[in-house]
């Protein structure tokens, strides 16, 4: 059975993360698999040891896991290798605890043997697709998210105007430094910095955030995600910005975004003892005021 590895090196502990994860699966016969990149950049894995993958096609359907190794950017750049193939995503977290990626090293050992074993469950996450008119070929390949699309100004300390339609319908156009779509995923991340609600993961909806509103009774909005999103922006410059999780783009002003559902769905592996509700007690600090 194979297992791929994929993970970003930036903590001092990266290493012995991996090596204690390397050891656990060679221990139970399984055939690993690691980010070509990620392996580089660790001086105590040699490549000729194992075999590695630098694209999502050199991934498929028979790999069991990709463990994900570094914090929920990791886990967000993984999804760009596992696409729509539904390898479950194992998160360990080499840093500050994350929303996403919830083992943490001292429960790496027990962690693996649960998910060896088969005791875990699968969170299926939504994700966002983007379209555009005219066609950008920068959005063609990678045109998927799975925290949030949003759009921003780009050389300009003006806000831009982004005009809103739910399924063809107009809404208000945002007068703002820019407007976040989020996922249930998403709802922790970007859009929970600016004000945005949390929603829990099976939640069958999305958020429209603006960021930094100019009317004030602008405010984020829920709703299904079963809803087409259709944006067109304007502004001072003759370029915005569009990013998908950490992917960033230039647009032309003239250029209509259309955001929806993807077709496919991202499986995280989830563990009874790191829940989502037990994360984001531990992450937003509930109920450690005393008077709760």
């Amino acid at each position: 059975m194979k297992i791929a590895i994929y993970g970003q090196y930036y903590q001092n502990n990266t290493e012995e993360i991996v090596s204690k994860v390397i050891t656990i699966l060679k221990k139970n016969d399984f055939e690993v698999f690691i980010e070509k990149t990620f392996a580089e950049n660790l001086s105590t894995i040699s490549t000729k040891e194992y075999k590695t993958f630098s694209c999502h096609e050199e991934l498929d359907e028979s790999t069991a896991f990709l463990i994900s190794i570094g914090g929920d950017g990791t886990i967000l750049r993984a999804v760009t290798y596992i696409r729509n193939k539904n390898i479950p995503i194992v998160g360990i977290n080499s840093g500050r605890l994350g929303f996403l990626a919830t083992v943490q090293i001292e429960n790496i050992e027990l962690f693996i043997n649960k998910m060896i074993q088969g005791n875990y469950t699968i969170s299926q996450r939504t994700l966002l697709s983007l379209s555009s008119k005219p066609i950008n070929h920068d959005l063609d390949d990678l045109n998927f998210a799975l925290n949030e699309v949003s759009v921003s100004r780009k050389d300009t300390t003006s806000m831009i105007t982004i005009e809103t339609y739910l399924d063809n319908e107009y809404l208000t156009s945002y007068w703002a430094d820019g407007l976040i779509i989020s996922t249930p995923t998403g709802s922790t991340g970007y859009s929970l910095s600016c004000g945005g609600p949390i929603l829990t993961p099976e939640v069958k909806s999305l958020v429209i955030n603006p960021i930094a509103p100019h009317n004030l009774n602008a405010r984020p909005l829920v709703i299904p995600d079963n809803t087409e999103i259709k944006l067109k922006v304007s502004g001072r410059e003759n370029e915005y910005l569009v990013s998908l999780d950490s992917r960033i783009t230039s647009v032309n002003n003239e250029t209509v975004l259309y955001v929806k559902k993807s077709d496919f769905s991202i499986q995280l592996v989830e563990f009874p003892e790191e829940g989502f509700l037990k994360t984001i007690r531990k992450k937003l600090l509930w109920g450690e005021d005393r008077r709760n």
